[in-house]
This record gives structure tokens, sequence and C-alpha cells, in this order.
């Protein structure tokens, strides 16, 4: 499915916001690249043979100020992609105490370590505590890894990467939740059935999504250097 975000809805400090999100992914792409390295080869760096299902980095990767988390990880051999990354917000569990995780977006990774698509998944695939559409996309904005290990340009991509596409990620959201009703299965029932896994996907394209954000900018005459 496409995502198209109304841009008239944004306000000229997010669209800047974006905008500025949109030029540190680039720039995390660009000292990556002086290197001859990207995002997910940082990332499976010293981590020994890639087995499917397996997390990496070990232990996955978590900002105990922020409570965020992620990890990446492959179990999707019939499709195009190298593998995923999960993104999370650790969140209190209401029902056991302690914390759980909840769920924001997967983002496919191609076999050359950039990002072609985002998708939601199903409850059980993820094992996270379910929240409504409407509940994740209020904490989206908290998402930021905001320490070095295990590779700082990694960090700062995946933090602004889901920054920049957060109207996608809600969007997805949404359609997710439209999709369980669409089932007409009980909720409990529905987020444990095998057979419903991905539930919304949507590609994406940086320099087309970074272009319409431009031509909005000039649009409003607001300033495209921050």
């Amino acid at each position: 499915m496409d995502i198209h975000p109304d841009l008239a809805a944004i306000t000229d400090e997010e669209l800047e916001n974006l905008l500025d999100s949109a030029n540190r992914v680039r720039e995390c792409y660009r000292v990556l690249e002086k290197g001859g390295l990207n995002i997910v080869g940082e990332v499976l760096k010293g981590q020994g043979t890639f087995y499917e299902m397996e997390h990496y980095p070990k232990g996955d990767v978590f900002d105990r100020e922020t409570r965020s988390q992620y990890y990446y990880h492959a179990h999707r051999p019939d499709s195009d992609e190298h593998g995923h990354f999960h993104t999370f917000l650790r969140v209190p569990d209401e029902d056991h105490g302690g914390d759980r995780t909840m769920h924001f977006v997967a983002i496919s990774m191609d076999a050359w370590g950039y990002p072609v698509g985002l998708f939601t998944t199903n409850r059980w695939v993820t094992d996270e505590q379910w929240h409504s559409a409407e509940q994740v996309i209020s904490h989206l904005g908290e998402f930021e890894i905001d320490h070095a290990s295990p590779s700082w340009p990694v960090n700062i991509w995946i933090t602004h990467f889901v920054r920049l596409y957060r109207y996608h990620v809600a969007g997805l959201l949404e359609a997710r939740d439209q999709a369980i009703l669409n089932s007409g299965l009980p909720l409990g029932e529905i987020l444990e059935n095998r057979d419903f896994e991905v539930l919304s996907h949507c590609p994406v394209d940086l320099n087309a999504w970074q272009a319409t954000l431009v031509r909005e900018c000039r649009h409003r005459s607001l300033s495209l250097h921050g």
C-alpha cells in the first residue's frame, strides 16, 4: 500500500523537523559510505555468522533513559529484503508489573544495507504488549537511541528514520488496526493467529519523500537550513 501524509495538516515547525531528520539520515549514509560501510553491516559487525531469527546485535540495543529499543534480524526468505529492524518503546505492563515492549514499526532493508519499506506486525510476532494504533501513535515522538553502542551512525540513523517517516508509520498503524477489525475475529484470537503476520506495509523512497518536503517548505517560504 502507499501512504501519502497530509502535508496541509503538518505545522511549519514539524515540516522543518522532518526535513532536518532527512538531512540527518543522509549524513549517516555519507559518513558510513566514506568507509565503504552501510547500516546493516554496522549492526552485524563482530557478531559472527548471520543466522535467521537471531537478534543483532545480541541482546538488542536499548536506551535506558528513553526506554527505546531495536534489533535487526531476518525470517522472511520469500521476500526481497535482506532483513529488518524492529523498533520498540518499553512501557509499563499494567497486568503483570515490570515492563513490556510496544512495537512501533519494522524497517525492511535490502542486500546493500538500505531501507526499502516499512511494515507492522501482529502481536505474536514480537511478543509485545498489544496497544491500539491511537496509543502507539501518541508515543512515536519518544523513540530515540541516544548513545554510541553498537554504532553511533546507526543509532542516529534509526532515531531520525522513525521521525522522518512517523506520519507513514501512523498510517500503517491505522491500517493494521483496520485489518484486524476486517478479519471479523475476536481481538484475543486474531492477535495469536499465525496466519496473520504482516498486517500493513508500504515502500519507502528517501529521495522522493525528501523532495516532497523541500517543495512544501519552499511553497511555505520556510528555511531549508534550520
